[in-house]
């Protein structure tokens, strides 16, 4: 079995500078952005903004949209709801676009650094912990904060 170290990363309260600056302190290869929704009013942060910053830094981009949280889970995670979220966020994973970017995650997990982006800063508010709970058990997890 490969072994397999998958980073976590929130943009909350910080520029896209200070995120490429952590991701590339980590090492890390790839991100994998998570969101549903990969938009966002934080400046730099838009998916291909952000691509773009990314690409300058050599790190990859990966939209996975299918991995992002539906809008009820979102609203749970607003009310700070983790179990609503978790409940919601589960049946999102079952949908089999859901399935087939969880294995292209995988599968790119398993050959570059990769660290999948979310908003929330603090993981365990976040749908990344129980994206990686649910498609990577067997990683070792590195939440990176800037």
């Amino acid at each position: 079995m490969v072994e397999m170290r998958i980073f976590t990363i929130g943009y909350e309260g910080v520029t896209q500078a200070e995120l490429i600056s952590t991701l590339s302190a980590a090492g890390v290869k790839t991100l994998a952005d998570v969101r549903a929704v990969p938009l966002s009013r934080r400046p730099g942060f838009s998916k291909n903004i952000l691509a773009g910053g990314l690409r300058d830094a050599g790190i990859d981009y990966i939209g996975l949209k299918a991995l992002g949280t539906p809008p009820e889970g979102r609203e749970a995670a607003r009310k700070n709801n983790h179990a609503k979220l978790a409940e919601v966020y589960a049946g999102q994973l079952e949908l089999p676009e859901a399935l087939a970017q969880i294995a292209q995650l995988r599968t790119i997990a398993e050959e570059t650094p990769t660290a999948l982006l979310c908003f929330e800063r603090e993981p365990t508010r976040c749908h990344r912990s129980l994206l990686v709970n649910a498609a990577l058990p067997e990683a070792e997890v590195v939440n990176l904060f800037v």
